[in-house]
């Protein structure tokens, strides 16, 4: 059966999938572009990046499609504020945003008439994002890259949150390697679509180095591993000199910081200097955020293919469960 669309707001993605948003670098409008190209939406990772070089990258993409493009942004930037503003401004479709919790930005939302998309891991988060006006929801669980905000896995934690969110689209997040479990999670436990980022990074358009793309490519199971983040939550990326260093007590801090980029930072390491070097493909300084199940991906594909081979499987087994079934109905 053919996949329902997905609407946020007055967009409508053709294909209900989001590409994740991964900063810093690593989603730009050189990803996103070709994923709303595709019919889904393409997310630049908007965090620990100049307000102006952002700007520029949003109107790269836009001028490049009619697509819908989102701006992911984390709460905890210091500049958050400024780059919600300037995000609007370059013409963004919707704005995505976790790693805290904000409320003014529903306010910011309704007032400029853009879409606000809330990532919560917990179904009251969930419902108190719905309450104050998430044009959709993003439930985003412990199999995900990058900043966590739990420890349950993804087919543990959705059913609350389902529960808890009846007025908007409730997106999936956390460990989907395939069309397969797309539809699973539409169907079986009633998401209105999905989020994956680590796939993504295996496409032949992320700008990322050939190393970066590499390290996703040679790692185990065992080599993707948690990680404190100085932002004060817990990460998830591939196992480098970097970790390796610091899981062996290792000094790994910096004497000045150069970017004073987070409202909170344990100063542990620059998160920034970090997810930079992997993004230029620095093995032993690099912080590679990674998805659990990264190491279930095993070749570099063009974004169409990688759309197809999603819709294809999904298609051939999705049969769109009523939202009221119960996880793992028939």
């Amino acid at each position: 059966m053919k996949l329902p669309e997905l609407k946020i707001g007055s967009f409508i993605a053709k294909v209900p999938i989001i590409q994740g948003g991964m900063s810093v670098r690593v989603s730009t409008s050189a990803l996103a572009v070709p994923v709303a190209e595709c019919g889904g939406i393409g997310t630049i990772g908007g965090s620990a990046i100049p307000v102006e070089e952002l700007k520029a990258d949003i109107r790269k993409a836009k001028d490049a499609t009619q697509g819908i493009i989102a701006v992911n942004i984390m709460y905890a930037m210091k500049d958050f504020y400024e780059l919600v503003m300037g995000s609007i401004e370059a013409g963004a479709d919707m704005i995505v945003t976790g790693a805290g919790f904000s409320r003014d930005i529903f306010k910011i939302g309704k007032k400029h008439n853009i879409p606000i998309v809330s990532i919560v891991s917990s179904p009251n988060f969930a419902k108190l994002a719905e309450k104050l006006g998430a044009a959709a929801i993003i439930a985003e669980a412990t199999e995900a890259g990058g900043h966590l905000g739990t420890d349950k896995k993804l087919r543990d934690m959705f059913p609350a949150i389902r529960k808890a969110v009846s007025k908007v689209p409730l997106i999936a997040a956390g460990g989907i390697t395939n069309g397969f479990e797309m539809a699973e999670m539409m169907d079986d436990y009633g998401a209105d679509g999905i989020q994956i980022a680590s796939r993504f990074v295996l496409s032949e358009e992320c700008s990322v180095s050939q190393e970066f793309k590499d390290a996703f490519l040679k790692a185990q199971k065992d080599d993707i591993v948690l990680v404190p983040s100085p932002v004060g939550m817990t990460g998830r990326a591939v196992k480098t000199p970097f970790i390796e260093k610091m899981e062996k007590g290792g000094d790994v801090s910096v004497d000045k910081c150069r970017f004073k980029c987070l409202k909170k930072c344990s100063y542990k390491y620059c998160i920034n200097d970090r997810l930079t070097a992997a993004c230029d493909g620095d093995l032993d300084n690099g912080l590679f955020f990674s998805g659990a199940n990264t190491y279930k991906m095993n070749e570099i594909l063009p974004v169409r293919e990688i759309f197809d081979r999603f819709v294809k499987a999904a298609e051939s087994v999705y049969k769109e469960t009523a939202k009221t079934s119960e996880p793992g109905a028939a």
